[in-house]
């Protein structure tokens, strides 16, 4: 399929077309607990539309949480609001489009009773099964259930699939996993200390009862907010207290990995993260076949990577978006326009969007084939492709030189760089991992950082340069220490030699072997299998070959700016410093004999 670039592909614009006409004005709210098959009790929020005729059936959204489906609220708010709902402005719309929606807190979080092993356990996904069979017995239910969600419930929405229960038509996974290990947990092997060790500061905090973290990352939402909204029935709190003593049981993901390393590094009920990926359950949410919408970002952590693999391993009918926004889509992220305030869509088209998709799977002729929408920053521009790469792909090699860059093979028998790591380099606390908290992405010109690290930047392009998909960078490397970390950055440096960050990589030196067994799933980067097995430790002195992707991104490079390629060994905010201990000086080098490069996804214009 030819890729096309106008308006007409804006895929918001396009999905909004087939939402009808809002047809209910309020909605109202219930709660109680659903007994799932083992006796655990999980609480449900559900809003159904107000005034529906007698008789009437409408499909249900079902968005299951582990941060609180709904919050009583701090007086004198409570006053004026009833109670929030999980997912607002989402509820108002959806309902008003004539669907019920069943907000869950899961297993062991929130008002639901039970424990928690780990995030997304085999029980935890079965709960989804129970809830569907409850939701389709409700007076109001026609028998048909949709499921979506942002980040946790959004791979919630997705895992609903692998019951393959014939009531769940159609599902929403939004900035979502796909490899937990390597979008997330792991990426590159390296261990994204910070967010694993705050999230589970804020799921421990949560599972108390306690909402004092959403001071620091949603100071404005905190205000509101007093606890978890225990069930109607639950008068005098009493279920609500049993489920924060249960959930004083509960285990958490950096308390679990924090000494890990490997993809087969194991849980302690010998589960492996793989075991809750999406990868891992193919042939389940295959076997369902029901249609998929994933979004996400080309910013957000790793799951842009995620969402691109999902689009080319999962069969099912699919929509794929990928933008230019935060985690969730609630602040622009687009770091050249860094003071663009309102993000677009609005919240509203996204909803009214989602119920387009929905009605398309429901009272529609559903979808067919897979469609990706992607978005080309800087082009500023939607565009439609039905294969990934797009067609008009080709890598683009470029070689490192002296403090440049080149598309021609170095021809010197001598060149090399040696860097001495600084472990105080950082990309800051706004970064593309720090988003998967709900902050806001900021890049901020990389001048002054670009500083302390090695850079290679190519003389001024004579034309513009679409960039779309990963960047692929092989170094010839050679340490003084048997572990180390690589962190790669692909900028952009305008005529007035402002650095403005386009995406990265980063990776641990150890897995540096690349596997020549079969992937774990088609990728568009390198497979290393990140195993205990394949490890491999540098032998001081002597060069290695490091090759390994950048996160996939969409960048139109304007004719007169140049590309940089920056290169550190630590990002100290952020990831686990390799190696613990000691001073690295690394060498990188650029002859003909070693020549170093970077491939770079260019689209030709067709």
């Amino acid at each position: 399929m030819k890729t096309i670039s106008n308006l007409e592909n804006n895929p918001f614009q396009i999905l909004g077309q087939s939402s009808e006409k809002v047809s209910y004005e309020d909605y109202s709210i219930t709660s109680t607990h659903i007994p799932m098959r083992d006796g655990v009790k999980i609480a449900a929020t559900i809003c159904v539309p107000n005034g529906l005729p007698s008789g009437e059936k409408i499909p249900t959204l079902i968005s299951q949480t582990r941060y609180m489906r709904a919050h009583t609220l701090n007086i004198p708010f409570r006053w004026v609001f009833n109670e929030v709902v999980y997912g607002l402005p989402k509820t108002e719309i959806i309902t008003g489009h004539g669907y019920a929606t069943v907000y869950i807190d899961v297993r062991g979080t929130g008002a639901s009773l039970g424990t928690r092993p780990y995030p997304f356990s085999a029980n935890e996904i079965k709960d989804g099964a129970d809830i569907v069979d409850w939701i389709i017995k409700q007076p109001w239910s026609n028998g048909k259930v949709v499921s979506n969600g942002i980040s946790y419930s959004g791979s919630t929405a997705e895992l609903l699939a692998v019951n393959n229960h014939p009531a769940v038509k159609a599902v929403m996974p939004g900035h979502a996993f796909f490899d937990p290990y390597a979008d997330v947990l792991f990426p590159g092997g390296c261990f994204c200390t910070m967010f694993v060790q705050l999230w589970s500061i804020l799921g421990q905090l949560l599972d108390r009862n306690d909402v004092s973290m959403f001071r620091q990352i949603m100071p404005a939402f905190w205000m509101l907010l007093k606890s978890v909204t225990p069930v109607d029935s639950d008068k005098d709190l009493s279920l609500l207290n049993q489920a924060i003593k249960e959930h004083h049981s509960n285990a958490y993901i950096y308390d679990l990995t924090k000494k890990y390393s490997f993809r087969d590094d194991s849980l302690p009920d010998g589960t492996t993260p793989d075991q809750f990926s999406i990868f891992y359950h193919k042939k389940e949410i295959e076997k369902l076949n029901v249609p998929v919408l994933a979004w996400s970002s080309w910013l957000d952590s790793g799951y842009g990577d995620a969402s691109i693999n999902r689009f080319l391993n999962i069969d099912n009918p699919m929509i794929t978006i990928m933008g230019d926004w935060n985690h969730g889509a609630r602040t622009t992220a687009n770091p050249f326009f860094p003071s663009k305030t309102q993000v677009s869509p609005t919240p509203k088209d996204r909803h009214t969007a989602w119920v387009g998709f929905f009605n398309q799977c429901l009272k529609g002729g559903g979808i067919k084939g897979k469609t990706l929408y992607y978005y080309t920053m800087v082009e500023e521009k939607w565009k439609k492709t039905s294969v990934w790469p797009p067609e008009g792909h080709s890598m683009q090699r470029w070689y490192l030189t002296d403090n440049g860059l080149s598309t021609s093979m170095p021809q010197d028998k001598v060149g090399e760089d040696n860097y001495k790591i600084n472990f105080r380099t950082t990309t800051g606390n706004l970064n593309r991992w720090y988003t998967l908290l709900s902050f806001p992405i900021s890049y901020p010109d990389r001048a002054k950082e670009d500083k302390k690290l090695l850079t290679y930047t190519s003389a001024p392009l004579n034309e513009d340069i679409e960039i779309t998909g990963n960047p692929i960078i092989n170094l010839y490397l050679a340490s003084t220490h048997e572990d180390g970390a690589v962190f790669a950055y692909l900028e952009d440096v305008d005529e007035n030699g402002n650095v403005i960050y386009l995406t990265d990589g980063q990776f641990r030196v150890i897995h540096r072997k690349i596997s020549s067994e079969k992937p774990l799933y088609k990728m568009m980067i390198p497979y290393h299998s990140f195993l205990k097995k394949d490890a491999m430790p540098l032998v001081p002195g002597e060069v290695a070959e490091i090759k390994f992707g950048l996160y996939s991104t969409s960048v139109l490079i304007r004719k007169g700016h140049s590309i940089r390629i920056a290169i550190a060994g630590a990002d100290k905010d952020t990831f686990l410093r390799y190696p613990a201990k000691g001073k690295p000086t690394i060498t990188i080098a650029r002859n003909r004999n070693y020549p170093s490069y970077i491939d770079l996804p260019v689209i030709r214009k067709v």
